[in-house]
């Protein structure tokens, strides 16, 4: 059942995952079934959105509560005419707001605690998930921005504050500087044309391909099984591609069917001398079907 859940969820990766923290430790979710693929593939996933538990009140207002359970109880507290759960409330969304970048100073020290060394997780923040290690008790983010699609010796970026303004380092933790942003800008650009095309050419390869799940044998290997999901993302990824040319087609007939039009009509003083079946013909031939 889990294996079925999972694969159901499995098309969600390319547009991102719901998971719901809370704020008692580096590894506490709410489970959902989101969580079932990192479980399956024993991939430790980890989030610094912690209460420092040496704040009280903090620690009373949040609780045990997920952020969706605490956002809830900020609303149901402003509404209430209780004045202590009011005051609750308000120290509950000054957390969140205080927090906005998802990671605290004690949430960071957790972390660096609970990672092991050399170990390759994912970790969660700003709603978004990147691949984490720790080297000499540092931990460092994979660097995915398509900003440094270029930046070949920029691999890996270190976490060692909660302003997100780290160190970037190559694929042996050495300090590397990226280069001028002017290039990196040229180099997104670059990529992103290269994927358009990719996406384009796997679009006509697989364009009748479609994979029923329900219907795998029970024998399948797992290469057999990995090349099959593979497929279906391709597949899928490639006829957003098509769909989004197929949108910039439409729009530009519908621009350009703007100048046929006032052609014909600065051109009709000269069709007026023209014989009636003449005058015929050219209406047929100008004329258009809506299909």
């Amino acid at each position: 059942q889990n294996m079925s859940d999972a694969m159901a969820i499995l098309h969600k990766l390319q547009t991102g995952l719901d998971v719901n923290v809370k704020f008692t430790g580096v590894r506490v979710f709410e489970y959902t079934p989101e969580c079932i693929v990192f479980d399956l593939l024993d991939i430790p996933l980890y989030h610094g959105w912690l209460v420092d538990p040496q704040v009280a009140d903090i620690v009373k207002a949040v609780g045990n509560c997920s952020y969706n359970q605490l956002v809830e109880k900020i609303i149901s507290c402003k509404q209430s005419d209780n004045s202590e759960l009011v005051s609750e409330g308000f120290v509950a969304e000054q957390f969140l707001n205080n927090t906005a970048t998802q990671l605290t100073y004690h949430g960071l020290c957790e972390l660096t605690s609970a990672v092991q060394e050399g170990e390759l997780c994912v970790f969660f923040r700003n709603n978004h998930f990147s691949t984490m290690t720790k080297y000499k008790g540092q931990l460092y983010l994979l660097v995915t921005d398509q900003g440094f699609l270029t930046e070949e010796k920029v691999v890996w970026e270190s976490l060692h504050n909660v302003d997100g303004d780290g160190n970037f380092c190559d694929s042996e933790f050495h300090l590397r500087p990226p280069s001028d942003p002017e290039t990196v800008y040229r180099g997104q650009q670059d990529q992103i044309d290269q994927d358009y095309l990719m996406a384009l050419s796997l679009q006509q390869e697989q364009q009748n391909q479609e994979i029923n799940w329900e219907q795998i044998p029970e024998g399948i290997s797992d290469l057999e099984l990995a090349k099959k999901l593979q497929e279906e993302e391709d597949r899928r990824a490639s006829q957003y591609y098509q769909e989004q040319e197929q949108a910039a087609a439409q729009v530009q007939q519908v621009q350009g069917a703007a100048s046929p039009a006032s052609a014909r009509q600065s051109g009709s003083n000269e069709r007026k001398r023209k014989e009636p079946r003449e005058k015929e013909r050219e209406k047929e031939k100008n004329s258009c079907v809506l299909l």
